[in-house]
């Protein structure tokens, strides 16, 4: 007897330290939107009927509102996942907004979503998604936005939750909405001088989602990323970022590798789309295998059902990645 209980206990042990499947789909995020051969194949095989696309973001500009970098669309954008609209707005949008100017961007908001998806047959579904990291001083404005925004447009509003606004909820609040989306990434900044991975340091992620099973909303669905990048490293120390380097791109005879994902150059000329300088510095991250199902298992004990939406989606970000 005493045998059998050991035996249901490790079986209990190893049951909740095994990844599930979730069901799963992407992030869109290009301007102009396009799909390749294999960034079909890949949304083809994903398990959920959506695929999330950036619409536009917006901006407060010169005292204004002004969507920027708004859709387009290629011929060969082509799916029959439904289109859920996402939005991003810059937090210093929402600073000092007044009761007029929320409803006039809500509005504004629901024309340019609808205008965009009948001027390019998008199929999208009855949810609109806002991306704002909104903090303890743009909250209760934000949250009558949404709430504007769902009157106007009668759909259901969903909107991102990043780490610090589960950490320090009581500061920046709960937003009137019934599912959000749990933003599994950015957890520094790349521009900080520090040996963790900015993208995703999963130390940081569980403990700032350490009592993630106290927040309010219980519909959570979570965004994790597979996007990669570098950094670069001048000799004044400034820092910038090139988009989707990967630890083969650091395979080069003018580059001396520092470390496995670290390199210097080693002769001045243009290297992935800019000159950079004998000296520089660059270092490469990316997301593991390991990473993500170390997150996902951890996350399991918090969040009882969960569907993932992968950031992004990109034949550079996918290819070769089991999901």
């Amino acid at each position: 007897m005493k045998i059998l209980n050991i035996l249901w206990a490790l079986l209990f042990i190893v049951s909740c330290s095994k990844k599930e499947n979730h069901p799963y789909t992407f992030y869109y995020w290009k301007t102009n939107l396009k799909l390749d051969e294999e960034e079909k194949k890949v949304l083809n095989q994903a398990t959920v009927p959506y695929l999330y696309t950036r619409f536009f973001d917006v901006d407060k500009i010169g005292g204004k509102f002004q969507p920027v970098a708004v859709i387009t669309k290629d011929q060969s954008f082509q799916t029959d996942k439904q289109i859920v609209p996402t939005v991003f707005i810059t937090n210093q949008t929402i600073l000092g907004i007044s009761q007029e100017e929320i409803k006039f961007l809500a509005e504004s908001i629901h024309h340019l979503v609808q205008k965009k998806a009948e001027e390019y047959h998008l199929k999208i579904n009855n949810e609109i998604q806002i991306d704002c990291d909104w903090t303890a001083g743009t909250r209760d404005d934000y949250f009558k936005f949404l709430k504007e925004l769902q009157r106007v447009s009668g759909k259901e509003i969903t909107c991102t939750l990043r780490l610090h606004q589960v950490k320090d909820k009581k500061q920046t609040g709960i937003p009137p909405v019934n599912k959000v989306y749990l933003m599994c990434y950015s957890t520094s900044s790349p521009l900080e001088k520090t040996n963790k991975n900015s993208i995703l340091d999963v130390n940081i992620l569980k403990s700032y989602l350490s009592k993630m099973e106290d927040y309010p909303i219980k519909k959570v669905e979570v965004a994790l990323p597979i996007y990669s990048w570098g950094i670069i490293t001048n000799h004044l120390d400034k820092h910038k970022l090139i988009n989707a380097l990967s630890k083969k791109d650091l395979e080069n005879p003018n580059f001396k590798k520092i470390s496995e994902y670290e390199a210097e150059v080693l002769k001045d000329g243009f290297y992935f789309g800019s000159y950079l300088n004998k000296g520089f510095k660059i270092k490469v991250e990316e997301i593991s295998e390991e990473q993500l199902t170390d997150v996902i298992v951890f996350l399991q004990k918090k969040i009882p059902h969960f569907n993932i939406i992968y950031y992004q989606l990109d034949s550079k970000f996918v290819l070769d990645r089991k999901f």
